[in-house]
């Protein structure tokens, strides 16, 4: 939870908190349903708990590289882990083992065959 003085923080001072855009901040508005800010005098009034889905988004984007599409599917429920790099060399190594066991087989097959 973020420390902060007031209850509200405007669009200004979430943008020097996350070190993103004014304009990124309105573009996710549209994109992710579950940020919205209240409003006050027209004004948005984003929350702690506001504060702490940004950041979330953020790290998503940014971090762990996920599309838009990504993201919203995560926030939405759909927390399956995406598959890391390590995960999927060892099993195309795995594959290239079977491959291997498979041509093996095969001549021994052959030869008892003779």
């Amino acid at each position: 939870m973020l420390n902060i003085e007031k209850k509200y923080l405007t669009i200004g001072e979430i943008s020097k908190i996350t070190q993103i855009p004014t304009y990124t901040l309105r573009y996710w508005e549209r994109e992710f349903k579950l940020l919205k800010p209240e409003r006050h005098s027209g004004l948005r009034k984003y929350s702690s708990s506001d504060v702490e889905l940004i950041n979330k988004i953020k790290e998503l984007l940014y971090k762990q590289k996920f599309t838009i599409a990504g993201v919203k599917k995560y926030l939405n429920g759909d927390k399956r882990k995406k598959v890391n790099s390590q995960e999927e060399s060892s099993e195309v190594c795995n594959s290239e083992k079977l491959s291997e066991v498979k041509e093996e087989l095969l001549s021994l097959l052959e030869f008892l065959k003779k």
